[in-house]
């Protein structure tokens, strides 16, 4: 029997439904209900105890070393952090050199919740909303908190709240439709091998194409033959990335309820909310969003309405951490998961330690492949263990050794 949606509340909620000082989010009129996310959100999220005196940020660069991108922050008494960006560092270096960077500069690393605001208004910086604006601040936050974490000998996690796992279990992502639905079987089949992971994810329509495949038949093909292919334990997702129409979602949907998979994420184009709920009042399977999303009010909105049944901030698009754990707050306060969303790289790190201290989590975080290019740079080494991530141990986000990292590393001006 396809997951409803009900059971999946029932699966996922359980005693560690996020309290945080929020109250939980009685039913009622959607006045109170978006009131009672606002508190749920608005309570801190830091926690710099141990940090008496001011922590001043003296410089933030950009660096590059071949194709790693870092941003690296010191504060006046020495204290260094290092976050690793995404790819889009490419081109979104002007926005994070001009117009992110300097507002940090001088400020009490302390009240970084603070100056995640500040950074908004600064220069009219909310005109810019969206991916532009917030993964240059998630880079900065994500090399303030590593300095902060160094600087106490707490991990990202113990920064935000209380550590409630130290494994992590992943779904392997494919992110492919390049492939006919044999090929895509026989790479998901790789991927499983190579990781262990028990859950995968494959694409199906063809990425914002309104209703258009990737190829003709494709998703009606690949949607059965997965499940053949792969067995009745490996648990599975699909992604249609924007691609659908309600109609034609719905019509996906069954298909996907049909082989018993456990989410279906994006359906209809992301900033098209109510024909996303439109899609997950009609199916059992739930369905996930927010990958696209920069905007705690549209989280809260979609949260208070049910407008899918699973929450997924990007840690990277979104601005971070710390926002993302007021999305969680929002989510669990509903008795929803949430699930966020990785941009490739050394984003699965982020995520671990994301999910170390968000007790809802759902049953998977996704996972791309990564790990061998970064194991070394910890202590311990990063590791999979039958399908599960091992969050790293160490202060900050765990990274060994800054200075080797960024040794050879020339600053982006």
């Amino acid at each position: 029997m396809p997951i409803s949606r009900r059971r999946w509340f029932r699966w996922i909620a359980g005693p560690g439904v996020w309290a945080a000082g929020a109250r939980g989010v009685e039913a009622g009129s959607e006045e109170a209900t978006m009131e009672g996310l606002k508190e749920a959100a608005q309570q801190p999220v830091l926690d710099v105890s141990g940090l008496d005196s001011p922590v001043v940020i003296d410089s933030l660069r950009l660096l590059r070393s071949g194709r790693d991108f870092f941003v690296h922050v010191r504060s006046r008494n020495g204290a260094e952090g290092l976050a690793v960006t995404n790819s889009r560092a490419t081109y979104l270096y002007p926005i994070l050199n001009q117009l992110v960077i300097p507002h940090f500069l001088g400020k009490d690393a302390r009240h970084l919740e603070e100056h995640l605001f500040g950074v908004y208004r600064y220069r009219s910086n909310y005109k810019l909303q969206g991916l532009a604006l917030w993964c240059p601040v998630a880079w900065v936050e994500f090399a303030i908190l590593d300095m902060l974490g160094r600087m106490v000998g707490r991990s990202l996690g113990q920064l935000l709240g209380t550590v409630v796992r130290r494994w992590v279990p992943f779904y392997v992502a494919s992110g492919r439709r390049d492939t006919t639905p044999e090929e895509e079987v026989e790479y998901l089949q790789q991927l499983v091998h190579q990781t262990g992971a028990h859950a995968v994810k494959f694409r199906v329509g063809g990425r914002m194409s309104r209703n258009a495949d990737a190829l003709p038949g494709r998703t009606e093909r690949l949607i059965p033959l997965a499940r053949r292919a792969l067995g009745p334990r490996i648990d599975l997702h699909a992604d249609a990335n924007s691609s659908y129409d309600p109609p034609q979602a719905i019509r996906v949907g069954r298909l996907l309820e049909e082989v018993e998979a456990i989410y279906f994420e994006e359906p209809c184009p992301f900033d098209h909310l109510e024909e996303t709920k439109r899609v997950a009042d009609a199916l059992r399977i739930p369905v996930a969003g927010g990958e696209q999303e920069y905007s705690q009010w549209r989280f809260r909105r979609t949260i208070a309405n049910r407008g899918v049944d699973i929450v997924q901030p990007d840690l990277h698009y979104y601005g971070g951490l710390i926002r993302s754990t007021r999305v969680a707050r929002m989510a669990a306060a509903m008795g929803m998961p949430t699930t966020v969303h990785i941009s490739g790289g050394f984003g699965f790190v982020y995520m671990i330690h994301f999910a170390s201290v968000t007790p809802d989590i759902g049953p998977y975080q996704e996972y791309k492949l990564g790990l061998e290019r970064y194991r070394d740079w910890f202590d311990p080494p990063l590791e999979i263990r039958e399908g599960a991530l091992r969050v790293p141990s160490g202060p900050g986000v765990g990274i060994r050794q800054i200075e080797e990292l960024i040794r050879d590393a020339k600053p982006v001006p």
